[in-house]
């Protein structure tokens, strides 16, 4: 049995069409995950994202049972932050378990997070 750290999880091309999606191969969305999402693409050299990254941390750990917390860095994985025409950083996709992703740019706060993970991602 594998066990994984609570917390973000990296992904690069090939881990995001195991665990997100394959669209890259197949054209189109399927979330492939077993619970909701949060997939944060990020530059190292971003203020806003280096900001950002511990409210994520902590998101990742307050709701570890309930979503998972992917980062995704568009310097090292281009063709994924082409495939959602990332254009600014950060931006934060919410992927509830049916439909598509929603989108948010740029620095939110930790009840921002909370509310969209509460409302988009659990609905509740």
């Amino acid at each position: 049995m594998r066990f994984e750290l609570m917390g973000t999880i990296h992904l690069n091309k090939e881990s995001f069409a195991a665990r997100v999606s394959d669209v890259l191969e197949s054209g189109q969305w399927k979330y492939l995950g077993d619970k909701p999402a949060i997939i944060d693409f990020f530059a190292t050299w971003c203020g806003p994202c280096q900001a950002l990254a511990p409210t994520l941390d902590a998101a990742a750990e307050r709701f570890a049972d309930q979503i998972y917390v992917y980062k995704v860095d568009v310097d090292e994985e281009p063709e994924l932050a082409s495939l959602f025409n990332i254009r600014s950083i950060p931006t934060l996709l919410f992927v509830p378990m049916q439909g598509k992703p929603k989108i948010n740019v740029g620095l939110m706060s930790k009840s921002d997070i909370d509310f969209a993970v509460k409302n988009v991602l659990l609905q509740k």
